[in-house]
């Protein structure tokens, strides 16, 4: 395989790593998020909220980002990938598979960050249960 490939699935293979982590600590999460208080569960969600804050810009350029590259990649007709191959037209071929690359990390960081989402959303879910279990307790 070419240096290029190699580059481009170790990065690959590190961003999938990464985004197995995130789903494996909010699987633990939601395991053990029964276990825990209410105040608990309130400081993870917390957490998780200052978290996506930070990192909520950087979510919504991910998102613009896949959506313009979508558009691009659509637009690119396979008559002309079929027409540069035919003609050798290494150039535009070499641009098409870094932007091919680049759509796929991108992709794979808007995984991390709804998983990021996710958990968020789960912990919003469990206080909200424990909000309505309390209420029916003192009722």
């Amino acid at each position: 395989m070419s240096t290029a490939i190699d580059n481009f699935t170790k990065k690959l293979h590190d961003n999938l790593e990464a985004v197995e982590d995130r789903a494996k600590s909010l699987k633990e999460s939601i395991q053990s998020a029964p276990k825990k208080t209410q105040a608990e569960i309130q400081s993870k969600l917390d957490e998780a909220k200052t978290k996506l804050d930070a990192k909520k810009q950087e979510f919504d350029e991910y998102r613009a980002k896949l959506k313009t590259q979508f558009e691009e990649k659509e637009s690119e007709v396979k008559s002309s990938v079929e027409e540069w191959k035919t003609s050798r037209e290494v150039k535009k071929l070499e641009h098409r598979a870094d932007k091919a690359e680049d759509y796929a990390a991108t992709a794979t960081l808007l995984a991390i960050a709804t998983i990021e989402e996710a958990e968020k959303a789960t912990l919003e879910a469990i206080a909200a249960r424990l909000d309505a279990e309390a209420a029916a307790a003192n009722t």
